[in-house]
């Protein structure tokens, strides 16, 4: 039998040292959330699991147990016979289930005898969850800088710009598959539940040097259905801003290239309207759909920037206390001028570094 490796260190390093990461819980538990990078080979299924579960409770804890061998014995076998078939002598997986019981073992000990070097992680996901729910809910603050701005600014592509020159960037709208606002969300394709969301956080977030600053767009509470953690939202509404503004026709022009979908499908673009039914009179929503109707995008884009976004970026604004610490006036919202503007926030990069420690050091958690 090959080696087996209790293992209680999660860091990216220690995860690092196996060639897979192996979730044995059944896919609804896996979809809710999971380890970084995980593969889900199921020892039960939704309605194995569930099967499994009304007989400890109906029958006894014996029959469950017996009924539930039989079951993970097949399932184990069909994965090494398919997703495991290929894999070579010296490959090395880490597995766990949901508290490093029963599932995570039985799947460990079979593919130990067949040679494997395999790890079993210490309290399963729930050792991940509580890592993960420490750190969102913990007390320090990030050294966060906002990059803020008029809707169409180009605030994420200014974040892609960024990280590509080096700079430390969370894109939430990438991890909450959501734009933040009512146009926001993406074509078929559902937001990630509350905690993949705070995984996909935390797990970018603990490779970051927080002696540096980490650059993040300007969001609300909630991105989409998704709610920021409580230390991120704590570190950002603490955190010096860099301000972005462009004139509003090139911002028109910008968002029609970013949210083609929300702004050419009639359909959604009514569906979208509807989330702002109580805000706005129902003659200045019919306004609005009917550009859209009309195929009149540019002045739909604009109309919406002028008499929405802008609005509430302004009433936004005038709740902040403190200055932004750069502002940075684009002629066109284009690569060249995000280029530019991705420059010259990394010359003062330093000066922003200071500057969020002095206003973290004054704004505690509260």
């Amino acid at each position: 039998m090959a080696f087996l490796e209790r293992i209680s260190d999660l860091s990216p390093a220690s995860l690092g040292r196996f060639d897979a990461v192996i979730d044995v819980r059944s896919p609804a538990e896996f979809a809710d959330d999971h380890l970084p990078h995980a593969m889900n080979l199921p020892v039960l299924s939704n309605a194995e699991r569930a099967q499994v579960g009304i007989l400890y409770k109906q029958e006894s804890p014996f029959l469950a147990n017996r009924i539930g061998g039989a079951i993970v014995a097949r399932n184990i076998a069909t994965h090494l016979d398919g997703a495991l078939a290929d894999r070579p002598k010296s490959w090395r997986p880490l597995i766990y289930c949901w508290r490093g019981g029963m599932r995570s073992n039985a799947m460990a000990t079979i593919l130990s005898s067949v040679g494997w070097p395999v790890g079993v992680v210490d309290g399963g996901y729930r050792a991940w969850r509580r890592e993960v729910t420490r750190e969102m809910e913990g007390e320090a603050l990030w050294p966060i800088v906002l990059i803020d701005g008029e809707t169409g600014a180009g605030k994420t592509a200014l974040l892609k710009h960024l990280a590509a020159r080096g700079a430390q960037v969370i894109d939430l709208e990438g991890l909450a598959a959501h734009r933040g606002s009512a146009f926001g969300d993406f074509p078929d394709v559902m937001q990630p539940p509350q905690r993949l969301f705070e995984s996909a956080l935390w797990n970018e977030l603990r490779t970051f040097d927080f002696a540096k600053p980490i650059f993040v767009e300007a969001e609300s509470a909630r991105v989409g259905a998704r709610r920021l953690p409580r230390r991120l939202w704590f570190s950002m509404r603490a955190a010096p801003r860099i301000e972005i503004s462009a004139p509003i026709e090139a911002r028109a022009e910008a968002l029609l290239a970013a949210y083609p979908d929300a702004v050419h499908d009639v359909a959604r673009v009514e569906a979208s309207l509807a989330k702002l039914k109580g805000q706005y009179a129902d003659e200045t929503l019919k306004g609005w759909l009917a550009l859209a109707i009309d195929g009149d995008h540019h002045a739909f884009a604009q109309t919406l920037i002028a008499q929405h976004y802008d609005a509430r970026y302004q009433r936004a604004r005038k709740r902040l206390t403190a200055e932004p610490l750069v502002r940075i006036d684009l002629s066109r919202v284009d690569e060249s001028e995000l280029a530019r503007a991705a420059e010259l926030i990394l010359a003062n990069a330093e000066g922003l570094r200071a500057a969020g420690s002095t206003r973290q050091a004054e704004r505690p958690m509260a």
